[in-house]
């Protein structure tokens, strides 16, 4: 037997089969779906300071080995190819929802970055990319005297 939502306060839809509509709401709102529509990619913060631009991706239960950072003109493409599964197939998972198997992550620099000095570290599930601002970018900063 299986049991579909029904809204009652979609009854004035306007629908040639009431109810009709529920069914695949039902369906699609389940979080089985929702789960599997959403994008599979870790989350960014993208921040800058007086000299760097500073990117940090939310990407747990991975090595620093399983990145792959380039730099394509002025495109930097972060990526994982694929996760080692060889732990994860002895276990049997009630709901899953950090299995990245692979993805990337492009974003493009501004023409004030220094594409010389970009530096990554991967610490505690976060990798955090630092990308220096060119000297002629950062922020004069000065105190000026009033006469």
């Amino acid at each position: 037997m299986t049991l579909v939502k029904f809204n009652p306060d979609k009854l004035n839809n306007r629908s040639l089969l009431p109810g009709f509509n529920d069914v695949f709401d039902s369906i699609f709102n389940d979080t089985f779906f929702s789960d599997r529509m959403t994008s599979r990619v870790p989350a960014a913060n993208i921040s800058e300071s007086e000299d760097h631009f500073h990117i940090e991706l939310a990407a747990p239960g991975l090595k620093k080995e399983d990145f792959k950072i380039n730099l394509d003109r002025n495109v930097l493409n972060i990526s994982v190819e694929s996760q080692n599964e060889q732990n994860n197939t002895q276990k049997n998972y009630s709901k899953r929802e950090y299995s990245y198997s692979s993805w990337v992550r492009s974003f493009t620099l501004p023409e004030s970055a220094n594409a010389e000095q970009i530096e990554a570290a991967y610490t505690d599930g976060i990798l955090i990319v630092d990308i220096a601002k060119r000297e002629e970018a950062k922020a004069v900063r000065r105190q000026i005297e009033i006469k």
